[in-house]
């Protein structure tokens, strides 16, 4: 029982707790929460029978609801019938109404038409004051860009680039900014970067053109700046010896005034006109506009390409360096030549300098000596082979001015110029073979020209016109009355006169070499000691040896050259008095005529040797012995006594000659015709010789025994001429 009453507890709490699930669906149901899945599964959760009682639930649930909504459509009912009563009344009223705001709102729409005109043409004038007041903000806004790039634009036109980078560089930082959102600011920045191009290449242009010029007119800058410096040299060269002669003169007054030497005031009329002539001369940079280059230069540091600009530069100076240093293939044959030569490397280094000092970094010291030692590498080279093909001193003279004044300019612009001085040393070798040559040619044509024959003198004047081109002294001949002879001939003063030439020439050459005098001394002797050992004796031998010159001649020669010789001290006088280095120096050098003509004198006495032997033996062929003669002739052969009595003249020509060459030839003569008819009578061919042949050979024996006692030439001793013949009387 009792278990039969916990079941029916059981279902009836199931029960109700059933009804509490239900209720709690049809909320959810009514409050239209979705989803109802949830409470939908709750209803069927595996109880039997759960759907047809859920079904009734809701079925009962319905009609509640529907009970309720009865009850509440009666008790409203009377009140909508009152609303639509009411509605109805007020119809009429309303109609009317309508009616009346119609009419007014017409009758008002008429009457505001004109206020909203003219409402809209105030609107229309704010409108348009506003957008004037904003243009003109905006264009006091955009007015100094526009102002700016027309500045621009002119500064393009008048060609003042460096200003027209500057105002686009004010526009882009400054004004161009504040006005970036219009069109009109938007095609500036898009053509500022062609204007710089632009810029650049038409300063590059401008650039190009100056260094086409420069390459044209560096000769004349080049010229300008020689000719400045060698008037520069002048004017300190004369104003230093002005100063010297001041310093050294004795200064006296004579009423109270100190005199000025005639040539102390032709050298002040000299710096004067030489002041008066540089304020004329325009200096080299003013013959040149730089501004190209200034211009360029600041152009492209500006827009940053200063380090591109500087290479293009060197690069195409170098270029034009390279052009400058080519010579012209003739160059050598005139001075114009290498005057223009020198010209235009001075022209080009010029230009460097002025470079160099006035821009800041385009080039440097470093570069412009590279440049320069390069440059005087290919200057040394050029001028060597050119200079090798001169054979006019003239010319080769030219040239080492040249090179001088182009040393001292460019030393002036502090390059570096001793390799050239060592240069000018070569050259003087050069320039001294050239005038050994030219002297050489003046020598023979001397010794052509000559009678060798001693000179005539009619009377004083002639006497002092000869001594004065040639220091003779001979106290004998002075006291003989005129019209009187010299024992030299005429190419003795004219040798002693050119080759005092010779050493002025030498001196020439020597000038403006900044050498001390004791340098220049030795140089002049050295040259002078050529000219005599080598160029005046080669002159004498080959003249001795010419067939043309003859026993007379040859005698002239060395009494000729026994003159020269005792001149050699002349000469060193000379010199001594060109450079004023005392002989007795230790280092001095001395001139070796004495020697040259010793050998000269030596080779002419050989050639007489020869020669007169030449002649006995034209006379010995003569001969014409008949060796099978019955009888002798009774006189001496007609050819012995024609070689007798040549024998006689030609010694008495030898009277001039010093008494051991005249003897020695007296004897050498004397043993030559005694060999030579030694040898006719012991001839192999001689078969047999008959007493009337032999009487005849000693007759003839005989003359030559008495032209050997009679003492044909002073000097001899006794029987010593004599005994020549002895071995041919035997």
């Amino acid at each position: 029982m009792a278990r039969k009453s916990k079941l029916n507890l059981l279902e009836l709490y199931s029960e109700e707790n059933k009804d509490q699930i239900y209720e709690n669906v049809f909320a959810e149901i009514e409050s239209f929460e979705l989803p109802l899945g949830t409470s939908l599964r709750s209803v069927y959760d595996d109880q039997p029978n759960a759907h047809q009682r859920f079904m009734e639930k809701l079925d009962a649930c319905i009609r509640n609801h529907d009970r309720e909504i009865e009850k509440m459509c009666n008790f409203h009912h009377q009140g909508f019938v009152d609303a639509i009563t009411e509605l109805l009344k007020v119809r009429a009223d309303a109609e009317k109404l309508k009616v009346q705001v119609t009419d007014t709102n017409r009758r008002l729409q008429d009457a505001g038409k004109e206020v909203i005109a003219q409402t809209e043409e105030i609107i229309r004038c704010r409108i348009q004051q506003r957008n004037i007041t904003t243009v003109v903000e905006k264009l006091q806004l955009c007015l100094p860009v526009l102002e700016m790039y027309s500045k621009l634009k002119e500064q393009m036109k008048v060609k003042r680039y460096y200003s027209a980078l500057k105002t686009m560089e004010q526009l882009e930082n400054m004004y161009l900014p504040r006005v970036s959102q219009y069109r009109f600011c938007q095609i500036m920045i898009e053509n500022l970067p062609k204007l710089r191009e632009e810029i650049k290449e038409i300063s590059m242009s401008d650039l190009k053109d100056f260094l086409e010029s420069i390459r044209k007119h560096s000769d004349k800058i080049g010229e300008t700046a020689m000719k400045q410096a060698q008037q520069q040299k002048t004017f300190n060269t004369a104003l230093q010896k002005q100063n010297n002669v001041n310093y050294g003169r004795n200064m006296y007054a004579i009423n109270g005034r100190v005199p000025e030497p005639k040539y102390e005031i032709t050298s002040k009329r000299t710096l004067e006109e030489e002041d008066e002539h540089e304020e004329e001369v325009l200096t080299a940079h003013d013959l040149v506009d730089f501004s190209p280059v200034y211009r360029c230069l600041h152009i492209y540091s500006v827009l940053g390409d200063g380090e591109t600009f500087e290479n293009y530069y060197r690069k195409q100076r170098r270029k034009q360096a390279r052009l400058v240093l080519q010579p012209q293939s003739s160059m050598h044959e005139t001075v114009e030549g290498y005057r223009r030569y020198f010209s235009q490397i001075v022209g080009f280094f010029v230009v460097e300098d002025h470079i160099l000092h006035v821009t800041q970094g385009l080039v440097t010291r470093a570069y412009t000596d590279e440049l320069w030692n390069m440059a005087l590498s290919k200057i040394i080279a050029v001028l060597r082979t050119h200079s090798s093909y001169c054979t006019d001193p003239d010319l080769v003279l030219e040239l080492k001015n040249l090179i001088v004044v182009f040393a001292d300019t460019l030393q002036g612009y502090g390059f570096p110029v001793n390799r050239l001085f060592d240069l000018l040393f070569e050259i003087r070798d050069q320039y001294n073979e050239t005038l050994l040559k030219k002297w050489a040619g003046l020598f023979r044509d001397i010794f052509e020209a000559d009678n060798y024959s001693p000179i005539p003198v009619a009377n004083e004047e002639e006497y002092k016109i000869v001594i004065s081109k040639f220091p003779f002294q001979d106290p004998e001949l002075d006291k003989q009355s005129f019209p009187k002879k010299l024992p030299m001939s005429q190419s003795v003063p004219q040798i002693y006169i050119q080759v005092k030439e010779f050493i002025y020439a030498s001196l020439k050459f020597s000038e403006s070499l900044h050498r001390s005098s004791t340098e220049i001394d030795d140089m002049l002797r050295k040259s002078t000691n050529l000219l005599l050992t080598r160029t005046l004796s080669s002159c004498l031998q080959n003249l001795i040896k010419k067939p043309h010159i003859g026993l007379t001649e040859l005698v002239q020669i060395i009494i000729n050259t026994t003159h020269l010789e005792q001149a050699c001290k002349y000469l060193e006088d000379f010199i001594t008095n060109i450079t004023n280095i005392s002989q007795e120096t230790v280092h001095t050098a001395r001139l070796y005529g004495l020697s040259t003509f010793k050998d000269a004198r030596h080779a002419a006495e050989g050639e007489i040797y020869t020669k007169l032997n030449q002649k006995i033996d034209e006379f010995i062929q003569l001969a014409d012995y008949d060796w099978t003669m019955s009888e002798s002739a009774g006189r001496a052969s007609g050819y012995l006594m024609d070689l007798i009595n040549f024998l006689r003249s030609t010694f008495q020509v030898f009277t001039h000659l010093p008494g051991k060459v005249a003897q020695t030839a007296c004897m050498s003569a004397c043993q030559h015709l005694s060999t030579s008819l030694m040898q006719m009578l012991l001839d192999s061919e001689l078969k047999q010789i008959s007493m009337g042949a032999v009487q005849q050979f000693n007759l003839d024996v005989i003359q030559c025994e008495l032209f050997a006692s009679s003492e044909p030439v002073p000097g001899f001793h006794g029987d010593t001429l004599q005994l020549a013949f002895i071995d041919l009387r035997q």
